[in-house]
């Protein structure tokens, strides 16, 4: 695999580089680096090894790591360099322009790829954290609830391109801060003739919460509604936000966003009702009805995905799925 670079002197960057075309967006550059450690030293390779992981570098080939252009990351790479070879090693810090057969959007790809593995990892402890403090409050809440507090804002700090799965997270995080709340206040029933003809928000990548939730939009509350997609409603200030973190029509209590939707426009249908169960299970992973149907969906979304459909393809799959479920559980 080749690479084009630019090897780097110990002195930091010039701030005399050339301006980019205000037309065009910068391209993305990444700081490589290459090192190796004598067999001998072991535990110096551990450590050099965990304090790249605490920054979240990506790991290319077996002794090189990546990690955005910047001058935060150029300083702690310039540092662990500096470590290495007092230690007997040998280290070599470059900035890398393009790579031969990835592309910038491929490289990102994988820095999302890793934060996921991580926020996963963090949503299986809050989700085993709110199921065994759902009806007690135990004696460690407090400490545990900030431990895993903050971890959270450990990975946030090194998801350098705002991974999707960061607001699955932050939704669980925020339904384990409001454990045991006290006389929590119902939401008013919507009226659906003032949510026709909008235009939904929704993160990329949907799954089963997401595409059932949509699904449940345009069939019962908003027959021509549009859906789009971003990582925070800012982006999109004309839409209405749903299954996204601090906003409306998401994760309440120990509710889905698919059963915000029901609870919130007072829609009645036993059909519906067990689709909700199904996607509550999916989704939440608390077992609370039982079932097991909407685990299935949630596999066939995630590999769409991985095949590389685009999100609206997803979605259009996601309703035929969720129209011909509907159709058998009615009979």
């Amino acid at each position: 695999m080749c690479v084009s670079f630019h090897p780097m002197s110990q002195s930091k960057p010039s701030a005399n580089k050339p301006v980019a075309n205000k037309t065009q967006p910068a391209q993305q550059s990444w700081l490589l680096l290459l090192y190796s450690l004598p067999q001998k030293h072991g535990t110096e390779r551990v450590n050099f090894w965990r304090k790249l992981r605490k920054f979240g570098a990506l790991q290319f080939k077996p002794s090189g790591y990546l990690l955005p252009d910047e001058p935060t990351h150029y300083e702690r790479f310039q540092w662990l360099a500096g470590q290495i070879r007092e230690s007997g090693g040998e280290a070599s810090l470059i900035r890398v322009g393009e790579i031969e057969g990835m592309s910038g959007h491929a490289i990102k790809h994988l820095f999302h790829e890793a934060r996921t593995k991580d926020y996963d990892e963090l949503g299986d402890s809050l989700r085993e954290f709110i199921n065994a403090n759902k009806k007690i409050r135990g004696e460690t809440f407090n400490s545990q609830l900030e431990k895993l507090r903050r971890r959270y804002l450990e990975i946030r700090e090194i998801d350098y391109f705002d991974s999707p799965a960061a607001q699955d997270v932050q939704m669980l995080l925020q339904q384990a801060e409001r454990l045991h709340r006290k006389n929590p206040k119902r939401a008013e029933t919507l009226d659906k003739r003032g949510f026709q003809k909008r235009k939904w928000l929704t993160r990329p990548h949907p799954e089963v919460d997401r595409v059932g939730a949509a699904w449940l939009i345009r069939r019962w509350i908003d027959p021509e509604a549009k859906f789009v997609f971003a990582t925070t409603p800012a982006e999109q200030p004309d839409a209405i936000p749903y299954d996204m973190a601090d906003v409306e029509f998401t994760h309440h209590g120990d509710h889905c966003t698919f059963e915000t939707l029901l609870d919130r426009f007072n829609i009645k249908d036993r059909t519906l009702q067990k689709i909700s169960e199904m996607i509550h299970d999916a989704d939440l992973e608390d077992g609370k009805f039982q079932r097991q149907e909407g685990i299935g969906l949630e596999k066939i979304f995630k590999g769409w995905a991985k095949m590389g459909l685009t999100d609206h393809q997803i979605l259009e799959r996601g309703w035929d799925c969720f129209d011909a479920l509907y159709a058998q559980l009615k009979r």
